[in-house]
């Protein structure tokens, strides 16, 4: 019998389940992963204690699996389910909670079949360029928001990378403006080749705000005046939201990634330059199969040929 299945449906915070959920969210640096492996790992684990199952098997994993398909999630909503749940059933046994073959066996669950791929959002050229154009500029929050959608626009970078950019971030390599060493999504260290107008926009707000060094985007209060160190991810989201709205369309920030990537690829950025700058997990075997070295001369961001006015 496995440790889970000695756990009773009324224990205490912390001990059984509660106690393997724990170590599983100790284990993931990154907050994002953190709250959406918390959130799904509450889920099995409340039908998981419901369930007359008797413990923690292969069969029990696929019988959620099929719960959860025939609530109508998507593939890719099943997907990180499954994979909060062989994170959980790892640690347990890395913690000899469960059996290791008891672990493998549930790591082995299938995932569920997509059908045709998931396209996403992004903008045209000219959709893109009004958004730029929203914030008033002759504000302080309208410079700050402006800089945020150039940088999320021009340079493709998650939410949080935007969030936790800072004025040390900015340098020059080879006679351009480059982000250089951006700690990115697991850990893994990029720099980004930026265009002339993302630098522009970043340096307009942070000449108005009086930033020197640290944190770039600083939360903005009624009155219009920095009033902290850093914004939040959802600060993002939500100045995007903003402008967005205003639009007439629904965007997420991940959707500016998409249309960096296809504004850039319209602009005849290779491939393998566009994933280098988005810092994809299988950029590492991109460039050995295509035995590719970054070009900062010709970066896609160059391709992004939006204005700042």
């Amino acid at each position: 019998m496995s440790a889970l299945a000695l756990v009773p449906l009324n224990s205490p915070p912390r001990s059984g389940l509660d106690r393997i959920k724990a170590i599983v969210l100790d284990s993931v640096p990154s907050e994002h992963t953190k709250r959406a492996y918390g959130q799904t790992l509450d889920g099995f684990l409340c039908w998981f204690q419901a369930q007359p199952l008797g413990e923690l098997t292969k069969a029990a994993v696929n019988t959620y699996r099929t719960k959860l398909e025939t609530d109508g999630l998507s593939p890719a909503s099943v997907s990180k389910h499954l994979s909060a749940i062989r994170k959980l059933v790892s640690e347990a046994a890395d913690n000899g909670l469960i059996p290791s073959s008891l672990a493998e066996s549930i790591r082995r669950v299938k995932g569920a079949k997509r059908q045709g791929v998931r396209l996403g959002n992004w903008l045209n050229q000219e959709q893109a360029q009004e958004l730029l154009d929203c914030p008033d500029t002759k504000t302080l929050k309208g410079k700050r928001d402006q800089a945020m959608l150039a940088v999320l626009l021009g340079a493709g970078l998650r939410r949080g990378e935007v969030a936790s950019l800072t004025v040390e971030h900015f340098g020059q390599r080879e006679g351009r403006w480059v982000i250089c060493d951006l700690l990115g999504k697991h850990g893994r260290v990029r720099s980004v080749p930026i265009a002339g107008w993302i630098k522009a926009a970043a340096d307009r707000w942070i000449e108005a705000a009086g930033i020197e060094t640290g944190r770039i985007f600083r939360p903005i209060n009624k009155s219009g005046r920095v009033c902290g160190d850093s914004v939040s991810d959802q600060c993002i989201y939500n100045t995007l939201l903003e402008y967005a709205s205003g639009l007439g369309v629904k965007l997420a920030p991940h959707d500016m990634r998409r249309t960096f990537a296809q504004l850039a690829r319209r602009g005849r950025s290779p491939i393998e330059q566009i994933q280098m700058t988005l810092g994809h997990a299988s950029i590492q075997t991109t460039e050995r199969y295509l035995g590719t070295s970054q070009d900062l001369h010709d970066a896609p961001s160059d391709k992004v040929t939006l204005r700042i006015h």
